[in-house]
Order: structure tokens, then C-alpha cells, then sequence
């Protein structure tokens, strides 16, 4: 999540609201934006949270909670998530497409990797 993006939420949060932060957060990533994200730091606008007594809650996202419910969904046709699939690829591919990742490349967000299938871009 951006700095702007944090602090947006900030604004618009109510006074006693809750920002929840989910996802990956690394300790450190070479690969990060800025320097704060190399670091494993995040500027947030404390000021306004404190000021506003925003609570703050972050950590992985909780993937077994709705893993079964999702996986229903897509058996039943009612969720589609392969939109997100920006790349196929064969195995031999794979470890130019974690580089091309690691580098944050176009078109390598969500890669699918298929090891007896030639690859189909």
C-alpha cells in the first residue's frame, strides 16, 4: 500500500475507525520501491491515526479462513480468478519469470507455471 494510499485511508476513516492491513509485508526487499521499503519500513501518517484514535491492525491475509468457501465458489462457476493470471509458462521458464517478478516487470504479477506443458504466453 502506497504512503498516499495510507493516507487517504487516514482521512476517511471515522474517528474510533479500524485500518486493517493484510497481505506481505517483508522484513526486507532488495527489490522495494524506496528505500523505506528496502529497509522493511512503512512511513504511515501517525499524527492523524493517533489523533483520530484509529485503531490499526495488520498480518498476513487469513487464506484458510476462505479457502474452502472460494474454492466452492469457483467449482460453481460464481468466481473466475483467472483474470488475475497476467503469464503461462513452462518449467524450463521459470526461474527468468521469479527474476522478471523480483524485478517488478510488466505482465509477470501472476504466473502460472506448467511443468509438462510448453509455454503459452
Amino acid at each position: 500500500m502506497p504512503t498516499s494510499v495510507a493516507e487517504a485511508l487516514a482521512d476517511l476513516i471515522n474517528h474510533t475507525g479500524t485500518l486493517g492491513v493484510i497481505g506481505v509485508f517483508l522484513p526486507q526487499d532488495p527489490g522495494g520501491k524506496d528505500a523505506a521499503a528496502k529497509h522493511g519500513t512503512y512511513p504511515l501518517p501517525w499524527g492523524k491515526l493517533w489523533e483520530k484514535g484509529i485503531k490499526l491492525g495488520t498480518g498476513q491475509t487469513p487464506v484458510k479462513q476462505y479457502n474452502m468457501f472460494l474454492r466452492d465458489l469457483i467449482i460453481a462457476g460464481r468466481a473466475k480468478p483467472s483474470f488475475i493470471v497476467s503469464r503461462r509458462i513452462g518449467l524450463q521458464e521459470a526461474p527468468e519469470a521469479y527474476a522478471r517478478f523480483d524485478r517488478r516487470e510488466p505482465g509477470y504479477a501472476k504466473v502460472l507455471i506448467k511443468p509438462a506443458a510448453a509455454a503459452a504466453h
